[in-house]
């Protein structure tokens, strides 16, 4: 899926748009794993803001970044033709969640296998029906014209936490006293879509999984929902992206070439942002590695590089967003961390002067220490 293909999916989420007419789902003891309630609730029959809130818990599980928080699943032939996880999935999607006996055997896969420490959690399903709408040439949608409908289920599992006694204003006594905020519904932890919506259709080969946390993606989940080959986080694959630099390139890494290789990442990312109907941004090794070569690391190094990579990544594609940090470029030495926007790394500098090692970043107008204005180079106050 591209963002503009999800984009089209979270719009679906709002009362006036939306086909969803029920919710189902199971609050969840995490310690004992019991089923504490159940959830079969029809939004049309409770006020308008509670539905609100519902629909904004599924439509979080459609929200980040492609290739960090939001995970393609891809499913194999032989899973989609006979399989127990694929099997499960299809039912609750064929069904539009109405059969209990396939919702409640659903709960007790998550329930088994989920980890989430001694919280609750609320397990929250919908079903939709899409009538997708014929797009013309120029891109825009006929409102008349619908090519097929897309059926999915979306699934959200929230943390459900306690809040703490605060302090309240009671009308009738006129005075402020103790009261329980009660348990409240966070936003989702994980969830997924099934199945994916690949080129504005349904695709049964696909989800798309989604993790608040893309260095926390609970694998135990995706082993016991999906029985997929478990995706890299984004944090493994920078981890393994820096060691494979490194590693490879030695006494080579320097700033200049750390500088250019971030700045050429950089370039690319922004470029993919513009062009929503893109697929997620992919490199090989071989193009980053051409990268090096650019920035004049030896032809040696850099082949080294791609061995390494393609070792850590299982010749897979790499997704830039995940090896670099596009919002903050920090240089760190043991006593000071310089932080410079990701657009303007170039002007630190490295220099020897007087037989030591320096970092060096111009100071124009407007320098300023913790928001006090000062002058850099003003002559030092006579003693």
């Amino acid at each position: 899926m591209n963002q503009k293909e999800v984009s089209e999916l979270r719009r679906r989420f709002r009362p006036e748009k939306s086909a969803v007419s029920r919710v189902y789902g199971c609050y969840v003891n995490g310690s004992s794993r019991e089923i504490i309630s159940y959830l079969d609730e029809s939004l049309g029959n409770m006020p308008l803001e509670e539905a609100e809130k519902y629909l904004s818990l599924l439509k979080k599980s459609l929200s980040g970044q492609l290739g960090k928080n939001l995970i393609d699943v891809v499913f194999s032939t032989a899973q989609v033709m006979d399989s127990d996880e694929h099997r499960l999935l299809s039912a609750l999607r064929e069904s539009e969640l109405k059969d209990g006996e396939i919702r409640e055997s659903f709960y007790r896969t998550v329930m088994d296998s989920l980890d989430m420490g001694e919280d609750n959690y609320l397990i929250l399903l919908a079903h939709d029906a899409y009538d997708v709408p014929h797009r013309g040439k120029d891109g825009e949608a006929d409102p008349d014209g619908s090519d097929q409908v897309f059926s999915y289920i979306v699934c959200s599992i929230c943390p459900v936490k306690t809040c703490k006694m605060e302090l309240g204003y009671f009308p009738g006594e006129n005075e402020f006293h103790s009261c329980a905020a009660g348990q409240v519904v966070s936003a989702p932890e994980l969830g997924f879509l099934f199945p994916a919506f690949d080129d504005r259709a349904a695709n049964i080969y696909n989800a798309l999984f989604y993790s608040r946390k893309p260095d926390q993606i609970h694998q135990e989940f995706l082993d016991a929902v999906f029985r997929t080959e478990p995706p890299m986080s984004a944090a493994e694959q920078r981890e393994a992206f820096q060691g494979a630099l490194t590693g490879a390139l030695e006494g080579a890494c320097g700033l200049e070439v750390v500088q250019a290789v971030h700045g050429r990442l950089l370039e690319k990312i922004e470029a993919a942002k513009e062009d929503k109907e893109a697929e997620p941004l992919a490199l090989s090794a071989g193009e980053i590695g051409g990268i090096l070569r650019d920035c004049g690391v030896p032809e040696e190094k850099a082949a080294a590089f791609q061995e390494r990579c393609d070792q850590a990544f299982g010749g897979a594609a790499l997704n830039p967003e995940n090896l670099i940090d596009a919002k903050r470029f920090d240089v760190k030495t043991e006593q000071a961390t310089i932080s410079v926007d990701p657009a303007y790394s170039c002007l630190v500098e490295t220099r020897i002067i007087d037989g030591r090692r320096y970092l060096l970043i111009p100071a124009g107008e407007g320098v300023e220490v913790n928001g006090l204005p000062v002058e850099v180079g003003a002559e030092e106050p006579a003693k």
